[in-house]
């Protein structure tokens, strides 16, 4: 590829916030010379951060060919990159990428990363990046082509995460990384942690690995580093990177080979292999082992050039872009946040496990006092402890300070009286699913506290407005809906019904801001989003096993969506009565899209809390005792018959759900799927799937979105 070619590519991209190379000469320490040192910075507050755009890479070429110039006749004898505060850079700019809609110009990008790296590998003198804050993907792989790596113990964020976005590492990290940290580490790196909801390293993990070669504090990292630096240039100083391999070692070619193994179960178990780039990020190291560093650079060019071209990293990026990065900062119809009330004091329904949740993260993100209530002392005693219990936990591992687990317990108080809602402005219910036991509850609540105190249910499936129509204030109910556990989950559906004023629909997206919870607004209809879609997925794959569907192939028919967890699984995590519940409610909303089944009604009566245990060799297996109280019919079907069913119902259900404006657009939906349900970034959500697989236009005549949007434009 030419110098014209990469000219060409970085025209195709006017608009690009051009993350600029700025070249500053400094006298390193004891005489070891003078240094120059490249700060990468597009001018921005760290709101903005750094990116690897076309133009950013060739105007970073065109100051390191000039400094391997200057190297070549002495003027200096070391080159350092750092980034501008809390940045390295956060890789490459995913918003121009996604644009490229021709593979030769995947190509170019892939191969004009590789001209630039190459040359910062090759100035002559050594070259260091000093790590001083988020480094991931091609902004790690700037550090990686380093000769020398420092950290800084307050950097966060770094990580190679390109299988979690449907890529592979690119320019030259999958080649670099496990000769520099071993197989294993790198495996754990580019695939445990991407697939494990796109884990990345500290400062502190990356130096124990050996990515860094040394750690400083933030306070003078970059004087540290410096004089490091000068230390390691004059001979005084030499990295001990005890984790390095040479593959060409027997015993380090078996260890990748089981590394590599390792990483490919990995992926089964995770994403049950429905995604092509975690797979070709290991194909790649599998391959470059024997491989010579540029013809692993060609390998990584080709193979990124394809996947830019792929519907999985479309979707990926519509999801984790589109939808996680910018939909989620903007809910769509949340009202001015003008009209938000304060929240000084918050009152918890109920001292269960799923209220002592919340009263823990309204306690620990709001830092204001909260009561929890129940019917007799020694259920909120136990509500209390399990708060203080989690808070010890959190001290233990080092999550929070002493001074601040002090402050959290005292926040968190129980007593048996709903008087102690009096001075409440914010009360939650978390008990019993059950409507009139919550109507019960909001009638006595309601009696004590202020007029302008908001009442919110987490109910998961009943009716808001049902709930609020013996309330003397009906406006002043809102549904705010976790999902379980809370401490994880980012979701919160907020549900809206008729009467629920502005102000109170205001303050519900703010505390949730406050709880660092994304919040979609959704219409008061059963189950809302999430659950409701479960519930269809579930309801047609339990539908299939009592029609005579054998249990295994209906339970990993959905195989090729690579969902978390299998149907069956999903419903013995919930429980198995909380399942059947939820499905009754459904039924009696819509009827005969939502069968109640009469075979998981006879397991509930008979105890079984799972349809699966774990056998012998630890595989699951159906017990005769538990299919001997079951009762099928005689219409089996083929795996693929129960997914394009499946397919066909959640098209259909999803279509319905539009039409009745549960939420503003398919896009909240998909948002709900992946921040509610853990469904993978690289289905998209759940509509550009129904749309790549043609169910959309099966059921609804119609596509969710356009061609391009979430996939490749046609």
């Amino acid at each position: 590829m030419s110098a014209n070619d990469f000219q060409k590519l970085a025209a195709l991209f006017p608009d690009e916030v051009v993350t600029h190379s700025y070249v500053q000469d400094i006298e390193l320490p004891d005489g070891a010379g003078t240094f120059a040192v490249i700060t990468l910075d597009n001018g921005l507050d760290h709101s903005k951060p750094t990116t690897l755009g076309p133009n950013t890479l060739v105007e970073l070429g065109g100051v390191l060919e000039a400094l391997r110039d200057r190297a070549a006749t002495g003027e200096i004898v070391g080159v350092g990159v750092t980034g501008k505060p809390y940045f390295l850079v956060a890789g490459a700019d995913l918003s121009a990428v996604k644009t490229l809609k021709e593979r030769e110009h995947g190509l170019w990008m892939a191969q004009l990363g590789h001209e630039v790296y190459g040359t910062l590998a090759n100035l002559g003198v050594p070259s260091f990046a000093f790590i001083n804050g988020l480094a991931l993907g091609g902004g790690l792989e700037i550090a990686l082509q380093s000769t020398y790596r420092t950290v800084s113990t307050g950097a966060g964020a770094l990580a190679l995460p390109e299988a979690f976005l449907g890529l592979v590492p690119g320019w030259g990290g999958v080649y670099i990384l496990p000769r520099l940290i071993g197989p294993e580490n790198a495996v754990q790196v580019m695939i445990g942690n991407a697939l494990n909801n796109n884990k990345t390293l500290t400062g502190p993990q990356a130096f124990e690995l050996g990515i860094a070669d040394a750690m400083f504090e933030p306070a003078d990292f970059l004087e540290q580093s410096l004089a490091w630096a000068a230390g390691v240039i004059s001979g005084r100083t030499a990295p001990d990177r005890q984790n390095a391999v040479d593959p060409a070692d027997r015993a380090v070619a078996e260890r990748w080979a089981s590394a590599v193994a390792a990483g490919r179960d990995v992926v089964e178990a995770k994403i049950s292999n429905a995604a092509p780039a975690p797979g070709k990020v290991l194909d790649i190291m599998e391959a470059n082992r024997t491989m010579t560093q540029a013809e692993s650079a060609a390998l990584e060019c080709r193979t990124l050039a394809d996947l830019m071209q792929s519907d999985e990293f479309r979707a990926t990026v519509y999801a984790f872009l589109d939808l996680v990065q910018k939909r989620s900062k903007r809910p769509a119809g949340a009202p001015d946040r003008k009209l938000a009330r304060p929240v000084t004091k918050v009152g918890v329904v109920g001292a269960g496990l799923m209220a002592s949740q919340l009263a823990l993260l309204f306690a620990r993100q709001l830092k204001v006092p909260v009561v929890m209530t129940d019917i007799d002392q020694s259920r909120v005693d136990k509500g209390v402890a399990y708060v203080h219990a989690e808070v010890d936990k959190l001290l233990g591992k080092k999550r929070i300070s002493p001074d601040a687990a002090n402050r959290t317990k005292a926040l968190v108080t129980g007593s048996v009286s709903k008087e102690a809602f009096s001075d409440a402005d914010f009360v939650i219910e978390a008990v019993f699913e059950e409507l009139s036991v919550k109507k019960q509850v909001f009638a006595e609540v309601e009696a004590i506290v202020s007029p302008e105190c908001i009442l919110a249910t987490n109910t998961s499936s009943l009716s808001v407005t049902a709930m609020a129509e013996d309330l003397r204030h009906p406006e002043r109910l809102v549904g705010f809906h976790f999902f379980n556990p809370v401490a994880v989950m980012p979701l919160l559906e907020i549900v809206r019904a008729p009467k629920t004023e502005d102000a109170v629909l205001a303050t519900a997206f703010e505390l949730a801001k406050g709880l660092k919870k994304t919040a979609v607004l959704v219409k008061d209809a059963a189950a809302f989003v999430v659950n409701r879609i479960l519930l269809r997925l579930t309801g047609e794959v339990i539908a299939a096993f009592d029609e005579g569907t054998p249990a295994e192939v209906a339970d990993t028919a959905l195989r090729p969506m690579g969902l978390p967890m299998t149907p069956f699984t999903l419903s013995a995590m919930v429980g198995l009565p909380v399942a059947q519940h939820v499905q009754e409610s459904l039924h009696a909303a819509f009827g005969d899209r939502f069968p109640v089944s009469q075979n998981l009604q006879k397991l509930i009566d008979n105890g079984v809390k799972s349809l699966w245990v774990a056998g012998p060799d630890g595989a699951p297996v159906l017990p005769e005792e538990t299919l001997a109280i079951l009762s099928f019919g005689q219409s089996p079907s083929t795996g693929e018959e129960v997914l394009r069913r499946t397919q066909d119902a959640l098209a259909e259900e999803v279509g319905l759900m539009l039409a009745e404006n549960v939420v503003a657009g398919p896009e909240d939906i998909d948002l709900c799927m992946i921040l509610g349900a853990g469904w993978p970034m690289f289905l998209g959500g759940i509509t550009p799937y129904l749309d790549r697989v043609g169910a959309s236009e099966r059921v609804n005549g119609k596509r969710f979105h356009a061609p391009g949007v979430a996939s490749a434009a046609l």
